[in-house]
């Protein structure tokens, strides 16, 4: 998106041809900033790194790419050999979602949505599966998304990104689709318009080939449909019509698939771009038309007023649509919940609300954080960012002005079935737990690796003090993080986890695994069920306290069963956990892991494991590995390395059928090193192990 001059620098835009960022600013879109690095024992041990795919329509730049940036077109793109399509493919089917009573007063059920924009890395060099680092942007509140867009591009590396699967994966255990982008960028910044030809170009049938070819990535790679941005300028009114009708065949090739559109405001009718602020006469026929719909959804650009959408969204309704179909953009990159946004012209009080809204740049809660941050501090901010922070349903307004999203926009779920498990994981953490033991010292990140995880946060019912509740990366159960509460608990404490519809009879149990810290006063703990919807927004469901035992310090972790079966059959509206402190004396209490199921499940183990690539440098080995998807339901695999005194090290995971593994040393004097690969059950539970040697 471009921008009107501003004597702050707001944006950073690759310039064609130029490895150096330049500042955009005013308000509109910008692309990312570019960097890359870079088989077999003679090549560079991370020369088998995958990365996230991005492309040009079809002619490339002049002059040679800038370093580890690889031009690839898309018209050239198949899937037959694209090498890196095992690491970049998504397999986690997009979870259906239902809206339970909304958390609070004034979060509205079925009005405004919300769209997110967020660059998750550099356009070239953003890892397929996650890195060796938990400093990265994890989102965790899906439950207030209705649509993400994986953002980036830019005129010297690529213009058409496809997200990463890990990411895709995350998103859609929650039930939110993800978009790839298309950006056509200013000619101030490299764009050109043969760039945006390319895009439309139609055969001698007058078909669309790459239309067809991004429904063709997005269905191969497993992502939702395509975010389009057109900004670059000098083209005519019949570029216009030519990108018009290329919007229609994307849509209806993709609607067969279940894809989606977003049209972001740009380009206009004349074929120039200027940027509207709403949905106007100008941009109208790349949202609806005479024929109907071209476009799913109109991404407002940031120039919008108070009377710009209010006359959108009358539009909208009078051309048969939603007016919540359309995003207005509200940019914070720069500033977070400091953002002066005009607040009452999208979610006024007491009436209902005008349009949806986009965010572009919510990473914003990553990176302004200083140097030497932890996941902890990055996912305070984000809670402080997406439901206002503290422990009770959060209040509209604020001192700062703040409208937090979860104070305007009902929450959903996908908890609908059993068997359904969480053990906290945020995707990324400063070590890898399993049982309560550390299995890998290396910090680390991985979407597609994150729980479920409770969507408010953080509501806790009390008539005492209110303990402190977070996440926590000190200890954990399984993965990288568990949920710390702590505080005085001078009365008891329910703190709400899920909204569900999940079904019970009378072999189901919840399982519950938790421990103090060392410092801690006993707790008596209660797993709180509702079987029951809450009555009205802001009430609490109608919990049923059910014992799980006093825990006290210096026990350790311990999982605890209870048996639902005395509530009868039904479905479970809520679950939570109430402490109960003794004098208040202060607690500090962890949940490392919550499941509940009809018993328990052991998935089939992965077939035909092998190494397909090894590459050397430095004294270590990367290597590429592959196996044959598991019978029956697999929530993700396990890669693990069995050390020559029988321990296992924890080496990644992920959710397809391929893992690239960097940085293997020998130990001591053996032979080979010992690899094994295990599918993980919702539950957690594990299959035998798929075996391969790495011969030294």
């Amino acid at each position: 998106m471009n921008r009107q001059p501003s004597p702050v620098p707001r944006r950073r835009v690759l310039l064609a041809g130029s490895g150096a960022a330049a500042a955009l600013a005013g308000p509109s879109l910008g692309a990312s900033a570019a960097r890359a690095t870079g088989r077999h024992r003679s090549r560079a041990a991370d020369s088998l790194q995958p990365y996230a795919s991005y492309w040009f329509p079809d002619s490339l730049p002049s002059g040679t790419p800038g370093d580890g940036i690889t031009w690839r077109s898309l018209a050239a793109w198949q899937p037959g050999t694209d090498r890196d399509l095992a690491f970049n493919r998504a397999t986690v089917p997009l979870a259906p979602r239902f809206t339970p009573v909304p958390a609070n007063t004034t979060a509205r059920a079925g009005q405004a949505r919300i769209s997110a924009l967020a660059a998750f890395d550099h356009t070239a060099g953003n890892p397929s599966q996650g890195s060796a680092s938990a400093d990265t942007y994890a989102p965790t509140h899906w439950a207030l998304l209705d649509e993400l867009v994986f953002w980036g591009g830019s005129a010297g590396e690529g213009l058409i990104l496809a997200p990463n699967a890990p990411l895709v994966d995350a998103a859609h255990r929650n039930g939110v689709p993800v978009l790839g982008t298309v950006f056509l960028p200013p000619v101030a910044y490299g764009g050109q318009l043969r760039w945006t030809r390319d895009l439309v170009r139609k055969d001698a049938a007058g078909r669309f080939p790459l239309a067809a070819k991004l429904v063709q990535v997005a269905t191969v790679y497993g992502f939702d449909g395509w975010f389009v941005n057109a900004e670059t300028g000098g083209g005519d009114a019949a570029l216009a019509a030519d990108m018009q009708a290329f919007l229609r065949a994307l849509r209806t090739a993709g609607a067969g698939h279940g894809l989606r559109v977003t049209w972001y405001d740009a380009m206009n009718r004349t074929g120039q771009v200027g940027w509207q602020g709403a949905l106007d006469d100008l941009n109208r026929p790349f949202f609806q038309d005479a024929s109907g719909p071209v476009a799913d959804s109109l991404f407002v650009d940031f120039r919008w007023s108070a009377r710009s959408l209010a006359d959108s969204g009358r539009l909208a309704e009078q051309l048969g649509r939603s007016r919540y179909e359309l995003w207005a953009g509200v940019d914070v990159e720069s500033a977070g919940w400091d953002t002066a946004t005009d607040w009452e012209a999208i979610l006024p009080e007491g009436r209902d609300q005008v349009v949806s809204f986009g965010f572009y740049r919510p990473e914003w809660t990553l990176r302004h954080l200083p140097a030497g941050r932890t996941p902890g501090q990055f996912h305070a901010a984000d809670d402080r960012f997406w439901a206002g922070g503290g422990t009770a349903p959060a209040a509209p307004g604020g001192a700062d002005g703040w409208r937090a999203p979860a104070t305007a926009v009902a929450d959903r779920s996908t908890l609908t079935a059993l068997p359904f498990a969480s053990s906290f994981n945020t995707g990324h953490g400063l070590r890898w737990y399993e049982a309560g033991k550390v299995t890998s010292e290396a910090p680390w990140s991985h979407l597609g690796l994150q729980d479920r995880l409770p969507p408010r946060r953080w509501t806790v019912h009390t008539e005492g003090q209110l303990p402190d509740v977070s996440w926590d990366f000190d200890d954990a159960w399984r993965g990288g993080s568990s949920l710390l509460v702590r505080g005085a608990l001078d009365a008891p404490a329910t703190l709400e986890l899920f909204p569900a519809r999940l079904p019970a009879g009378a072999a189901t149990v919840l399982d519950l695994t938790h421990r103090l810290d060392p410092a801690s006063g006993p707790v008596t703990v209660e797993v709180a069920v509702a079987t029951r919807p809450a009555p009205a927004p802001g009430r609490p469901a109608p919990y049923v306290h059910l014992p799980a035992g006093t825990l006290r310090p210096g026990g350790g972790w311990r999982t605890d069963t209870v048996r639902l079966g005395p509530l009868g059959s039904g479905t479970l509206h809520a679950l939570g956990v109430r402490l109960t402190g003794r004098g208040g004396t202060a607690v500090a209490w962890r949940l490392g892991a919550l499941a509940v199921h009809d018993g328990p499940v052991s998935p089939a183990a992965p077939g035909g494991l092998r190494i397909t690539d090894t590459a050397a440098a430095d004294g270590a080995v990367a290597v590429r590995l592959a196996w044959r998807r598991a019978d029956g339901p697999v929530r993700h695999y396990e890669v693990h390395r069995r050390l020559p005194d029988g321990s296992r090290r924890f080496l990644g995971g992920t959710c397809g059928t391929a893992l690239y593994v960097p940085g293997l040393r020998r130990a001591g004097a053996e032979p080979a090193a010992g690899i094994e690969v295990r599918a993980v059950h919702e539950l957690f539970t594990t299959s035998e192990p798929a075996r391969v040697q790495l011969p030294w």
